[in-house]
């Protein structure tokens, strides 16, 4: 009555399938040492917060004791 009912897990699989043209198209790009730059856009505004926070810190230390 009290225990809680097992449920069943639920799974999103997207199958993926070989694309001959694309797998030439990803070794060319690689050859010529092209980067994947959604890496770099993925930065929230959380992370640049902190950083405005910490550089925010550091100034006030400089003009403070500085």
């Amino acid at each position: 009555m009290f225990i809680k009912k097992p449920q069943h897990r639920k799974f999103e699989y997207i199958p993926r399938f070989y694309v001959p043209e694309k797998d030439q198209e990803e070794r060319r790009k690689r050859k010529l040492g092209f980067r994947n730059y959604k890496k770099f856009q993925k930065r929230g505004f959380s992370s640049i917060l902190i950083w405005l926070i910490g550089i925010l810190i550091i100034l006030w230390f400089i003009i403070k004791y500085g």
